[in-house]
């Protein structure tokens, strides 16, 4: 069965949401990272671990919500 354009609709607003929600947590890393002494290097790869880490549970747990309502 197709999904219906608002499902499509809420699935991207909420892959929208994972990803906003990933770049701050990416940002606060960095800062952080930076403020604990790290070079701007070291820093950025802290970041992008966490903007990784922090899409990755976020679009299991939005697969694992839409496997659930479907």
């Amino acid at each position: 069965m197709p999904a219906s354009p608002t499902t499509l609709t809420i699935l991207a607003l909420a892959l929208l949401a994972a990803g906003l929600l990933a770049l701050l947590v990416a940002v606060g890393t960095g800062l952080l990272a930076r403020w604990d002494g790290a070079s701007p290097p070291a820093a950025l790869l802290r970041a992008g671990a966490a903007f990784g880490a922090t899409l990755t549970v976020a679009t299991a747990l939005l697969a694992l919500v839409a496997g659930l309502l479907s």
